[in-house]
């Protein structure tokens, strides 16, 4: 299972994107596209879910872990009573091992110290784990942990270290060496990159291949984009272009001085994508050398959520200048300054708002944002050829990342667990999506599915779609009143891309699915909605810390 971060709909080949992703084009060759695959907006949320196979709600996974409450629907601890996938396998004769992000683990347990209940050798089911924990690292300089153990890279960025061609050296050591000593036992790899996640960080060479390909800028390539997809049937010809929000500036309407640091921002971007997939085909040669490509069972996720638009208006060089308030401090000089730094290790890069709005052609909107589809749905490919007979087609079924657990289970034979280490279970709430690798007219099997994410909040239900936006993702803290929330309703059997807002046409139907909403929200621990933002972040909350209170001397010589 590979499960690419922040790409958005829109940015790799098989789903018209302008950036080269070889890997994903051969395997959309032969296997299949899912068109209509969804996340839940975030990356926390989504990585729980797809863990566990239920809803991020229901495995306390509300949103991020350094915003976590007492709620439980947004504690941030997964119940024992919702055992993860991996964890199944293991208990089922699989070897499991996880390598890259995970942004699980919630944050007071999350030193070398422990506990290690909720990380991926503890609790996650996971025989093995190299990769970091959080939602981010340095690409150039990781906080790796081998297992529990924090460790340091082997080499220096100059001798030619980057993290993904890192964890992909250790992915293909690893399934060599289990397929050398257990080769009758099957394997669970769950391959999670940072990429494509801010920062940026990327080999120049990859960077200065895109030099000079964005220079049309957001709003023309995603025209550009929109004709390809139509091409290649991931959206129907009939399908609109959604218009660009008010709150995201035209190209043509940024200061000129930007135009070069805009430019390089995407090339870094496209540049971090092209050497993620790469590395990805690294990991299928190896599948493909020991001649178990065609038996293994594979997801190829791009992004756990929309492409981000976390980097404001204009990008930036530092991201934690923005994060902290002072995306003031990066004027167009100092970018500007800056420009061949960019992607490399003095770097801390992230893109425009424009052209995540970009990457997620032809929906509205971007990562946080769970009300539409710019935010929530994300190209996927499912390659298995001694399990699917079709090769190159497309999957128009509606499915959702807690389908993804029911559907390796079902492949491999193997009943929905109902005790797990003598706790009874609770059930899988995805659907498999099986049933639809072999009949590409079968009726949909997942037909209702809430989303929630920082208060944005959308229902599904057939086809329709009743959605509000309670907030920005650039702006910051929400400042809306919840009963001014202005919800759209949208007929996406007809309308693919929510581009025809229904809502002053049919208020009957909108009432039906905002109630609809609300009996979803109780059921999955949605509720109580929470749009406070900084109060969460600042720990003013009463979570758990990691160090908390004075620093206590433990030595005479400390004292000294």
């Amino acid at each position: 299972m590979v499960l690419l971060d922040d790409v958005g709909f829109a940015a790799s080949g098989p789903f018209g994107g302008v950036i080269d992703t070889p890997t994903a084009d051969e395997l959309a060759k032969n296997g299949l596209r899912y068109n209509r695959f969804h996340t839940t907006a975030l990356c926390s949320p989504t990585r729980a879910a797809i863990l566990t196979g239920r809803n991020h709600h229901s495995v306390g996974m509300g949103g991020i872990t350094e915003i976590a409450t007492s709620a439980p629907g947004y504690c941030s601890v997964i119940p024992k009573d919702k055992a993860p996938l991996a964890l199944t396998l293991k208990l089922n004769g699989y070897s499991t091992a996880q390598f890259g992000k995970c942004h699980e683990v919630p944050v007071w347990q999350t030193s070398p110290m422990g506990p290690y209940d909720q990380w991926p050798t503890g609790g996650g089911g996971f025989e093995y784990f190299y990769g970091f924990i959080g939602g981010e690292t340095n690409q150039w300089y990781p906080a790796i942990y081998d297992g529990t153990t924090p460790v340091e890279p082997e080499k220096t960025p100059e001798e030619g270290y980057h993290f993904t061609d890192d964890m992909t050296d250790k992915a293909i050591n690893w399934i060599q060496q289990q397929k050398s000593l257990m080769p009758d036992k099957p394997f669970y790899v769950y391959f999670a990159p940072g990429a494509t996640h801010a920062p940026h960080h990327v080999p120049k060479e990859y960077i200065d291949k895109y030099k000079g390909k964005f220079s049309m800028g957001w709003d023309k390539i995603r025209d550009e984009i929109f004709a390809k997809q139509k091409k290649l049937g991931v959206i129907p010809k009939d399908a609109v272009l959604t218009e660009r929000p008010k709150e995201i500036p035209a190209w043509d309407e940024m200061p000129k001085e930007l135009i070069p640091i805009l430019e390089r921002e995407m090339e870094c971007y496209a540049g971090f994508l092209d050497h993620t997939d790469h590395n990805v085909g690294r990991l299928f040669d190896c599948l493909n050398n020991l001649e178990i490509m065609d038996d293994t069972l594979i997801y190829y996720i791009f992004g756990d959520n929309g492409a981000s638009a976390e980097g404001t208006l204009n990008g930036c060089f530092n991201e934690m200048s923005t994060l902290n308030g002072m995306a003031g401090i990066e004027t167009p000089d100092f970018l500007m300054s800056k420009i061949d730094e960019f992607g490399g290790p003095d770097a801390y890069n992230h893109y425009a708002v424009g052209w995540a709005w970009a990457m997620d052609t032809p929906y509205q909107w971007t990562k946080q944002v769970a009300s539409h589809f710019g935010g929530t749905r994300n190209g996927t490919i499912i390659h298995w050829p001694n399990g699917i007979k079709s090769k190159g087609d497309i999957r128009s079924q509606f499915h959702h990342v807690i389908d993804i657990a029911p559907t390796v289970l079902e492949a491999a034979g193997i009943p929905h667990p109902t005790v797990v280490n003598s706790i009874q279970q609770s059930p899988l709430e995805g659907y498999s999506m099986f049933y639809s690798f072999n009949d590409a007219k079968a009726a949909d099997t997942h037909e209702t599915q809430y989303f929630e994410m920082f208060c944005n909040r959308g229902i599904y239900h057939k086809g329709w779609t009743a959605v509000t936006r309670h907030g920005t993702p650039w702006l910051g803290a929400n400042k809306n009143v919840f009963d001014d929330d202005v919800w759209e309703l949208y007929d996406t059997n007809t309308d693919w891309t929510q581009s025809k807002d229904l809502s002053k046409e049919m208020p009957e139907k909108l009432h039906e699915m905002q109630r609809l909403f609300l009996i979803e929200a109780a059921k999955y621990n949605v509720l109580p909605l929470d749009d406070r933002s900084f109060e969460r972040f600042n720990l003013i909350l009463g979570r758990p810390q990691l160090i908390k209170g004075k620093l206590k001397c433990f030595s005479a010589e400390w004292k000294t």
